[in-house]
């Protein structure tokens, strides 16, 4: 699998930036994935996300610093889960039924929005189904699944995250990415919550790249969660639906 993320550097252990993305995200996938098998038990239900289609979050990220974005997607009918994937990452409170699109590995990733932290989850008419708008909320839109970033913030919902999922027949995710300058918005911490760090198992760098909005950045964390309020376990990908290093953790 090729991977490419050309909106952002990655630097080396030398002292010129390189462009290393694919393989800097698929070590970060692995180690990712590794963390989220052995933590099965603690969630209720996982969701599949092919590291292509995070590849092209990271790119719009990337070009909208220091702006949020908001991203929508829907889960892939024409692909389920690989069963003996689905077998191993069914932990003991496993729970079926729990969202729309459950079972299913995540469609193409579509740029619904740009803004603050406000205006982000409004999600613009062009994108409204047209249907069923009123009863949907702020995000009355035609997508399952959302994803929104926090720009120097940790991807641990908010109240507005968590009031805007209430309309969320899938899962939401938060991408947080810590970044300097940081401007007016320095890092958030202190804030309460499971953090998922996603970098390679081994990567204790103080500068992962520079996007190209001139932003250098300095970490990445990566969460899913039900409109009920408990997380949903995530896992990325290949493009068939096999999680990153799969072959190289041993599944309980």
């Amino acid at each position: 699998m090729c991977l490419s993320i050309d909106s952002v550097e990655l630097k080396s252990s030398g002292p010129r930036p390189v462009h290393m993305a694919g393989e800097w995200l698929t070590e970060a996938a692995a180690a990712y994935n590794s963390e989220s098998i052995e933590s099965k038990d603690v969630y209720p239900a996982h969701v599949l996300m092919p590291v292509d289609v995070l590849s092209s979050i990271l790119e719009w990220t990337f070009q909208s610093l220091p702006d949020e974005i908001l991203v929508g997607m829907d889960a892939d009918t024409s692909l389920p889960h690989p069963d003996h994937v689905e077998d191993s990452l069914r932990g003991s409170d496993f729970e079926d039924g729990l969202f729309s699109g459950q079972g299913y590995v995540l469609g193409n990733p579509h740029l619904v929005n740009r803004g603050d932290s406000f205006s982000v989850h409004h999600v613009p008419e062009e994108w409204m189904d047209g249907l069923f708008d009123d009863s949907r909320g702020v995000r009355g839109g035609r997508f399952s699944f959302w994803l929104h970033t926090h720009p120097n913030a940790p991807a641990i919902p908010s109240g507005a995250d968590a009031e805007s999922a209430q309309w969320t027949e899938g899962c939401d995710m938060i991408l947080g990415v810590r970044y300097s300058p940081e401007g007016i918005l320095p890092w958030l911490d202190g804030v309460e919550g499971e953090r998922r760090e996603l970098a390679p198992a081994d990567d204790e760098r103080p500068v992962l790249g520079r996007a190209v909005t001139g932003h250098l950045i300095h970490g990445l964390e990566l969460i899913a969660f039900h409109r009920r309020g408990f997380g949903i376990n995530v896992l990325l990908t290949d493009s068939d639906g096999i999680p990153i290093g799969w072959d190289l953790v041993e599944t309980q």
